[in-house]
Protein backbone atom coordinates (compact mmCIF):
# COMPACT_ATOMS: atom_id res chain seq x y z
CA UNK A 1 0.00 0.00 0.00
CA UNK A 2 0.67 3.58 -0.50
CA UNK A 3 1.04 5.29 2.78
CA UNK A 4 1.96 8.82 3.54
CA UNK A 5 4.56 7.72 6.03
CA UNK A 6 8.10 7.19 5.29
CA UNK A 7 10.21 3.87 5.83
CA UNK A 8 14.28 4.33 6.48
CA UNK A 9 16.35 3.46 3.41
CA UNK A 10 20.04 4.02 4.57
CA UNK A 11 21.98 6.79 4.77
CA UNK A 12 18.58 9.22 5.42
CA UNK A 13 16.79 8.32 2.32
CA UNK A 14 13.39 7.09 2.75
CA UNK A 15 10.66 5.37 0.47
CA UNK A 16 7.32 4.82 0.13
CA UNK A 17 5.51 1.36 -0.17
CA UNK A 18 3.53 0.66 -3.23
CA UNK A 19 0.73 -1.86 -3.81
CA UNK A 20 2.87 -3.67 -5.49
CA UNK A 21 5.39 -4.47 -2.33
CA UNK A 22 7.85 -2.45 -4.09
CA UNK A 23 9.67 0.61 -2.36
CA UNK A 24 9.87 3.90 -4.24
CA UNK A 25 12.71 6.03 -3.18
CA UNK A 26 10.77 9.45 -1.70
CA UNK A 27 13.11 11.72 -4.03
CA UNK A 28 14.49 11.20 -7.21
CA UNK A 29 15.76 12.98 -10.26
CA UNK A 30 13.84 14.15 -12.98
CA UNK A 31 15.81 14.83 -16.03
CA UNK A 32 13.49 16.15 -18.43
CA UNK A 33 15.30 18.07 -21.41
CA UNK A 34 18.93 17.59 -19.59
CA UNK A 35 20.23 16.79 -23.02
CA UNK A 36 23.65 16.02 -22.70
CA UNK A 37 24.01 17.21 -19.41
CA UNK A 38 22.01 14.50 -18.00
CA UNK A 39 25.22 11.93 -17.83
CA UNK A 40 26.94 14.16 -15.63
CA UNK A 41 23.58 14.92 -13.36
CA UNK A 42 22.57 11.06 -12.88
CA UNK A 43 26.13 10.85 -11.45
CA UNK A 44 25.95 13.70 -9.22
CA UNK A 45 22.73 12.49 -8.21
CA UNK A 46 23.55 8.77 -7.57
CA UNK A 47 27.04 8.94 -6.50
CA UNK A 48 27.54 12.38 -4.44
CA UNK A 49 23.85 13.18 -3.78
CA UNK A 50 22.52 9.89 -2.02
CA UNK A 51 19.50 9.19 -4.77
CA UNK A 52 18.42 6.52 -5.47
CA UNK A 53 15.64 7.25 -7.78
CA UNK A 54 15.90 8.23 -11.43
CA UNK A 55 13.06 9.57 -13.79
CA UNK A 56 13.14 9.75 -17.52
CA UNK A 57 11.06 9.35 -20.39
CA UNK A 58 11.43 8.00 -24.47
CA UNK A 59 10.01 11.54 -25.10
CA UNK A 60 13.06 13.78 -23.27
CA UNK A 61 15.33 12.05 -25.88
CA UNK A 62 18.34 11.69 -23.23
CA UNK A 63 17.86 7.83 -22.42
CA UNK A 64 20.94 7.07 -23.53
CA UNK A 65 23.00 10.03 -21.88
CA UNK A 66 20.94 8.84 -18.55
CA UNK A 67 21.82 5.16 -19.00
CA UNK A 68 25.52 6.15 -19.48
CA UNK A 69 25.19 8.31 -15.87
CA UNK A 70 23.93 4.96 -14.39
CA UNK A 71 26.67 2.54 -15.79
CA UNK A 72 29.17 4.91 -14.55
CA UNK A 73 27.47 5.40 -10.92
CA UNK A 74 26.88 1.59 -10.60
CA UNK A 75 31.00 1.39 -11.22
CA UNK A 76 31.59 3.21 -8.29
CA UNK A 77 29.72 0.03 -6.37
CA UNK A 78 26.42 0.81 -6.51
CA UNK A 79 24.32 -2.51 -7.43
CA UNK A 80 21.65 -2.35 -9.64
CA UNK A 81 18.95 -3.76 -6.61
CA UNK A 82 19.44 -0.73 -4.84
CA UNK A 83 18.17 1.76 -7.87
CA UNK A 84 14.53 2.72 -8.57
CA UNK A 85 14.57 3.63 -12.48
CA UNK A 86 11.40 4.68 -14.13
CA UNK A 87 10.60 5.91 -17.76
CA UNK A 88 7.69 6.19 -19.79
CA UNK A 89 6.09 5.12 -22.97
CA UNK A 90 5.64 7.52 -25.71
CA UNK A 91 2.38 9.30 -27.37
CA UNK A 92 2.18 6.66 -30.41
CA UNK A 93 0.04 4.69 -28.36
CA UNK A 94 -1.03 1.21 -29.59
CA UNK A 95 -0.84 -2.26 -27.97
CA UNK A 96 1.58 -3.54 -30.71
CA UNK A 97 3.93 -0.83 -30.15
CA UNK A 98 4.35 -1.37 -26.31
CA UNK A 99 6.96 -4.11 -26.08
CA UNK A 100 9.00 -2.69 -28.74
CA UNK A 101 9.03 0.74 -27.12
CA UNK A 102 9.97 -0.72 -23.76
CA UNK A 103 12.89 -2.79 -25.04
CA UNK A 104 13.98 0.46 -27.24
CA UNK A 105 14.29 1.71 -23.74
CA UNK A 106 16.12 -0.65 -21.88
CA UNK A 107 18.76 -1.11 -24.59
CA UNK A 108 18.93 3.69 -24.51
CA UNK A 109 19.28 3.06 -20.79
CA UNK A 110 21.76 -0.51 -20.96
CA UNK A 111 19.43 -2.02 -18.22
CA UNK A 112 17.57 -5.27 -18.20
CA UNK A 113 14.37 -4.61 -16.23
CA UNK A 114 12.61 -1.06 -15.06
CA UNK A 115 11.65 -0.49 -11.51
CA UNK A 116 8.53 1.83 -12.93
CA UNK A 117 6.69 2.19 -16.81
CA UNK A 118 4.54 4.58 -17.13
CA UNK A 119 1.89 5.44 -19.73
CA UNK A 120 3.23 9.28 -20.51
CA UNK A 121 0.19 10.67 -21.72
CA UNK A 122 -3.20 8.95 -22.04
CA UNK A 123 -3.58 10.40 -25.61
CA UNK A 124 -2.81 8.74 -29.26
CA UNK A 125 -1.00 10.49 -31.31
CA UNK A 126 0.43 9.42 -35.10
CA UNK A 127 3.65 8.51 -36.39
CA UNK A 128 5.34 12.03 -37.03
CA UNK A 129 2.57 14.48 -35.74
CA UNK A 130 2.75 17.49 -35.55
CA UNK A 131 2.76 19.40 -32.30
CA UNK A 132 0.25 20.94 -31.91
CA UNK A 133 -1.70 18.28 -33.49
CA UNK A 134 -3.15 18.62 -37.23
CA UNK A 135 -6.70 17.44 -38.86
CA UNK A 136 -5.93 13.30 -38.26
CA UNK A 137 -3.19 13.41 -35.83
CA UNK A 138 -5.02 12.21 -32.81
CA UNK A 139 -5.59 8.86 -33.12
CA UNK A 140 -7.92 6.44 -31.27
CA UNK A 141 -6.65 5.26 -28.14
CA UNK A 142 -6.97 1.82 -27.04
CA UNK A 143 -6.71 1.93 -23.17
CA UNK A 144 -7.31 -1.70 -22.70
CA UNK A 145 -4.96 -3.01 -25.39
CA UNK A 146 -2.39 -0.79 -24.43
CA UNK A 147 -2.91 -1.48 -20.40
CA UNK A 148 -2.75 -5.47 -20.84
CA UNK A 149 0.69 -4.81 -23.01
CA UNK A 150 2.17 -3.31 -19.92
CA UNK A 151 0.48 -5.58 -17.86
CA UNK A 152 1.95 -8.87 -19.61
CA UNK A 153 5.59 -6.30 -19.29
CA UNK A 154 5.10 -6.82 -15.56
CA UNK A 155 4.37 -10.53 -15.82
CA UNK A 156 7.21 -11.22 -17.86
CA UNK A 157 9.60 -9.46 -14.90
CA UNK A 158 10.77 -6.85 -17.57
CA UNK A 159 8.88 -3.99 -15.16
CA UNK A 160 8.52 -4.51 -11.54
CA UNK A 161 5.96 -1.61 -11.45
CA UNK A 162 3.28 0.14 -13.97
CA UNK A 163 1.76 3.11 -13.95
CA UNK A 164 0.22 6.36 -15.81
CA UNK A 165 1.31 10.07 -16.11
CA UNK A 166 -1.17 13.16 -16.58
CA UNK A 167 -4.33 10.90 -16.03
CA UNK A 168 -7.41 12.57 -15.17
CA UNK A 169 -9.98 10.85 -12.59
CA UNK A 170 -12.11 10.01 -15.41
CA UNK A 171 -9.32 8.16 -17.37
CA UNK A 172 -8.22 6.63 -14.48
CA UNK A 173 -11.96 5.61 -13.50
CA UNK A 174 -11.96 4.04 -17.02
CA UNK A 175 -8.20 2.39 -16.95
CA UNK A 176 -9.68 0.76 -13.03
CA UNK A 177 -12.71 -1.02 -14.53
CA UNK A 178 -10.74 -3.12 -16.22
CA UNK A 179 -6.84 -3.88 -15.33
CA UNK A 180 -6.02 -6.63 -13.46
CA UNK A 181 -3.10 -4.97 -12.08
CA UNK A 182 -3.89 -1.54 -10.48
CA UNK A 183 -1.17 1.22 -11.46
CA UNK A 184 1.49 1.16 -9.03
CA UNK A 185 1.83 5.02 -9.16
CA UNK A 186 0.04 8.00 -11.05
CA UNK A 187 2.72 10.81 -11.91
CA UNK A 188 1.51 14.04 -12.43
CA UNK A 189 2.06 17.35 -11.92
CA UNK A 190 2.23 18.95 -8.33
CA UNK A 191 3.52 22.02 -6.35
CA UNK A 192 1.74 24.47 -4.17
CA UNK A 193 1.23 26.33 -7.48
CA UNK A 194 -0.97 23.69 -8.65
CA UNK A 195 -2.00 21.05 -6.10
CA UNK A 196 -4.05 18.98 -8.20
CA UNK A 197 -6.45 17.94 -4.55
CA UNK A 198 -8.41 16.32 -6.21
CA UNK A 199 -6.25 13.46 -8.31
CA UNK A 200 -4.31 13.20 -5.30
CA UNK A 201 -7.14 12.36 -3.24
CA UNK A 202 -8.46 9.86 -6.10
CA UNK A 203 -5.07 8.33 -6.05
CA UNK A 204 -5.05 7.85 -1.95
CA UNK A 205 -8.74 6.13 -2.31
CA UNK A 206 -7.25 3.92 -4.39
CA UNK A 207 -4.14 2.73 -2.61
CA UNK A 208 -2.13 4.41 -5.98
CA UNK A 209 1.10 6.16 -4.68
CA UNK A 210 1.52 9.32 -6.49
CA UNK A 211 4.40 10.92 -7.80
CA UNK A 212 4.86 14.71 -8.42
CA UNK A 213 6.61 16.34 -11.43
CA UNK A 214 7.59 19.78 -11.86
CA UNK A 215 7.84 20.08 -7.86
CA UNK A 216 9.77 23.33 -8.00
CA UNK A 217 6.99 24.94 -10.77
CA UNK A 218 9.36 26.14 -13.84
CA UNK A 219 10.78 29.68 -15.07
CA UNK A 220 10.17 28.47 -18.59
CA UNK A 221 6.11 27.93 -17.63
CA UNK A 222 5.58 30.70 -16.13
CA UNK A 223 5.23 29.54 -12.55
CA UNK A 224 8.60 29.99 -11.24
CA UNK A 225 7.97 29.02 -7.41
CA UNK A 226 11.50 29.40 -6.11
CA UNK A 227 10.99 33.13 -6.26
CA UNK A 228 7.40 33.02 -4.64
CA UNK A 229 7.12 35.53 -1.77
CA UNK A 230 5.47 32.56 0.16
CA UNK A 231 7.80 30.08 -0.46
CA UNK A 232 10.98 32.56 -0.23
CA UNK A 233 9.63 33.35 3.64
CA UNK A 234 9.23 30.38 4.55
CA UNK A 235 12.60 29.11 3.34
CA UNK A 236 14.17 31.67 5.04
CA UNK A 237 11.87 31.18 8.65
CA UNK A 238 13.46 27.39 8.41
CA UNK A 239 16.75 28.04 7.02
CA UNK A 240 16.21 26.15 4.14
CA UNK A 241 16.71 26.90 0.11
CA UNK A 242 13.05 27.30 -1.84
CA UNK A 243 14.36 24.10 -3.31
CA UNK A 244 14.39 22.57 -0.39
CA UNK A 245 10.56 23.92 1.11
CA UNK A 246 8.35 22.75 -2.32
CA UNK A 247 10.58 19.33 -2.32
CA UNK A 248 9.72 18.88 1.57
CA UNK A 249 6.14 20.02 1.12
CA UNK A 250 5.71 17.53 -1.43
CA UNK A 251 6.60 15.14 0.76
CA UNK A 252 4.93 15.82 3.81
CA UNK A 253 1.49 15.39 1.75
CA UNK A 254 2.62 11.86 0.78
CA UNK A 255 4.09 12.03 -2.53
CA UNK A 256 7.54 10.90 -3.68
CA UNK A 257 8.96 14.02 -5.80
CA UNK A 258 11.43 13.93 -8.69
CA UNK A 259 12.86 17.77 -8.71
CA UNK A 260 14.85 18.91 -12.09
CA UNK A 261 18.32 19.79 -11.88
CA UNK A 262 21.72 20.34 -13.49
CA UNK A 263 23.20 22.16 -10.87
CA UNK A 264 25.65 19.94 -8.51
CA UNK A 265 24.61 21.85 -5.71
CA UNK A 266 21.27 22.15 -6.18
CA UNK A 267 20.89 18.46 -6.93
CA UNK A 268 22.78 17.72 -3.47
CA UNK A 269 20.22 20.60 -1.84
CA UNK A 270 17.25 18.83 -3.06
CA UNK A 271 17.20 15.96 -1.22
CA UNK A 272 18.09 17.03 2.18
CA UNK A 273 15.39 16.97 3.33
CA UNK A 274 14.97 14.25 5.60
CA UNK A 275 15.24 15.75 9.05
CA UNK A 276 13.43 18.68 9.36
CA UNK A 277 9.36 19.57 8.53
CA UNK A 278 7.43 22.37 7.52
CA UNK A 279 5.44 23.40 10.70
CA UNK A 280 1.76 23.42 9.99
CA UNK A 281 1.12 27.09 9.86
CA UNK A 282 3.70 27.17 6.99
CA UNK A 283 2.73 24.19 5.49
CA UNK A 284 -1.08 25.45 5.59
CA UNK A 285 0.16 28.82 3.41
CA UNK A 286 1.74 27.09 0.72
CA UNK A 287 -1.50 24.77 0.62
CA UNK A 288 -3.13 28.80 0.43
CA UNK A 289 -1.49 29.80 -2.60
CA UNK A 290 -4.44 31.26 -4.84
CA UNK A 291 -2.89 31.56 -8.38
CA UNK A 292 -3.26 27.83 -9.64
CA UNK A 293 -2.18 27.08 -12.87
CA UNK A 294 -0.09 24.07 -14.42
CA UNK A 295 3.15 24.50 -15.94
CA UNK A 296 2.86 21.44 -18.29
CA UNK A 297 -0.57 21.64 -19.81
CA UNK A 298 -0.12 20.06 -22.62
CA UNK A 299 -1.28 22.44 -24.61
CA UNK A 300 1.58 22.81 -27.01
CA UNK A 301 1.11 19.09 -27.94
CA UNK A 302 -2.31 18.29 -28.17
CA UNK A 303 -4.64 21.22 -28.81
CA UNK A 304 -5.85 21.92 -32.07
CA UNK A 305 -8.44 24.71 -31.16
CA UNK A 306 -9.48 24.77 -34.84
CA UNK A 307 -9.76 20.96 -35.79
CA UNK A 308 -9.49 19.54 -32.49
CA UNK A 309 -11.05 16.69 -30.92
CA UNK A 310 -8.89 19.07 -28.11
CA UNK A 311 -10.01 22.30 -28.73
CA UNK A 312 -8.82 23.69 -25.79
CA UNK A 313 -6.70 22.53 -22.51
CA UNK A 314 -9.98 21.91 -20.69
CA UNK A 315 -10.68 19.32 -22.90
CA UNK A 316 -7.76 17.40 -22.28
CA UNK A 317 -7.73 17.79 -18.81
CA UNK A 318 -11.93 16.22 -19.01
CA UNK A 319 -13.15 19.50 -17.22
CA UNK A 320 -11.94 18.26 -14.60
CA UNK A 321 -9.74 21.61 -13.28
Amino acid sequence: MAHATFTSEGQNMESFRLLSGHKIPAVGLGTWRSGSQATHAVVTALVEGGYRHIDTAWEYGDQREVGQGIKRAMHTGLERRDLFVTSKLCTELSPERVRPALQNTLKELQLEYLDLYLIHWPFRLREGASKPPKAGDVLDFDMEGVWREMENLAKDNLVRNIGVCNFTVTKLNKLLEFAELIPSVCQMEMHPGWRNDTMLEFCKKNEIHVTAYSPLGSQEGGRDLIHDQTVDRIAKKLNKTPGQVLVKWGLQRGTSVIPKSLNPERIKENIKVFDWVIPEKDFQALNSITDQKRVMDGEDIFVNKTEGPFRSVADLWDHED
